[in-house]
């Protein structure tokens, strides 16, 4: 089955433009490591069984800080049209816990020899939870805030992903129910989440030596019936990643994560990773923030990632043309 690539290409970035805000996820300096966590689609991207660990400490040093983790492992099945995948995150920010369950159903299309169309849709299960004896209160009378809760949810999300060899670009949201969550003594909300990435292989020296840019942004309440004002929330954030590959081995990168509405937010973090790829299939990884916003003022260190990911279809590593993303 073959479809054409330039509307689909034309609809993806059309729907890229409206403006989104109030970030809530779980954010990973190496998205690409595990694209499974933004994009239902990207499951079996890799044409072979992948699993992949992410392990983030944020603000290191400061006290309550966020501290994240995703394992991923996604396949597609013997019918190649479909791929089935599982993500799991999790996040504690102080006294607040957050996590979530979530599979994903692929189904994939040859747009022509080198593109390949991936629809996905992902149920999931998901759960925030507070500790209130964490908190460090100047009124410890108030009872409000010695009453622990937990929260579970269902939920459901779509997205798109078209790639090759050399480059992709998906679009997703992968959780589209909005509901109330009530935590000590205020409602917060769980917004949709919408996100757009990008990705292209450059060859510098055939394939011994590539470049590699890619593109994530993100954001959320774009559609959203509760909205106190226009500014609620928090901007669209976008992070700018460019890598360069040697020998289909080793991989250095650097990357700058901030806001496109600059009259509302400011820089986020300046970013240096570097991840070595192992012919059994093995991947090993490491990056490092370097804060650059107001929180900086707080504590002297950034923040760090490591990444641990098993390709467990060795024969892949004898094809001509390896897979980038």
């Amino acid at each position: 089955m073959y479809l054409p690539i330039r509307p689909i290409f034309f609809l993806l970035l059309l729907c890229s433009t409206a403006t989104l805000s109030a970030q809530q996820d779980a954010g990973f300096t190496k998205y690409i490591f595990n694209g499974l966590a933004y994009n239902p689609a990207y499951a079996g991207s890799n044409e072979h069984l992948s699993a992949h660990l992410i392990h983030r400490r944020q603000w290191i040093g400061l006290e309550g800080a966020p501290v994240s983790s995703s394992l991923s492992v996604h396949s597609p099945l013997k019918k190649e049209k479909i791929a089935l995948g599982f993500n799991f995150i999790g996040d504690q920010v102080g006294p607040l816990s957050a996590g979530e369950f979530a599979f994903s159903y692929v189904y994939r299309v040859k747009v022509n020899e080198r593109w390949r169309l991936a629809a996905g849709l992902q149920g999931s299960v998901y759960f925030w939870a507070s500790d209130a004896t964490r908190l460090i209160l100047n009124n410890r009378n108030d009872d409000v805030f010695f009453v622990n809760t937990s929260v579970f949810r269902p939920n459901f999300g779509a997205g798109l992903y078209l790639s090759s060899e050399r480059g992709y670009v998906g679009l997703s949201c992968p959780r589209m129910l909005e509901d109330e969550i009530a935590l000590f003594s205020g409602n917060g909300r769980n917004f949709r989440h919408y996100y757009l990435t990008a990705g292209w292989v450059f060859p510098l020296r055939e394939e011994d030596i590539v470049f590699r840019p890619t593109l994530l942004l993100k954001g959320a309440g774009i559609f959203s019936k509760v909205r106190e004002s226009k500014n609620a929330g928090s901007p669209t954030a976008v992070d700018i990643d460019a890598a360069f590959g040697f020998f289909k081995t080793f991989w250095i990168g650097a990357a700058y994560r901030g806001a496109v509405q600059r009259s509302r937010s400011s820089d986020d973090s300046a970013d240096l990773w570097a991840a070595w790829y192992l012919r059994n299939g093995l991947r090993l990884g490491i990056a490092y923030d370097f804060t650059v916003s107001d929180i900086r003022k707080a504590t002297n260190s950034g923040s760090a990632e490591l990444m641990l990911g098993y390709e467990f279809d060795i024969k892949v590593k004898k094809v001509a043309t390896p897979r980038y993303f």
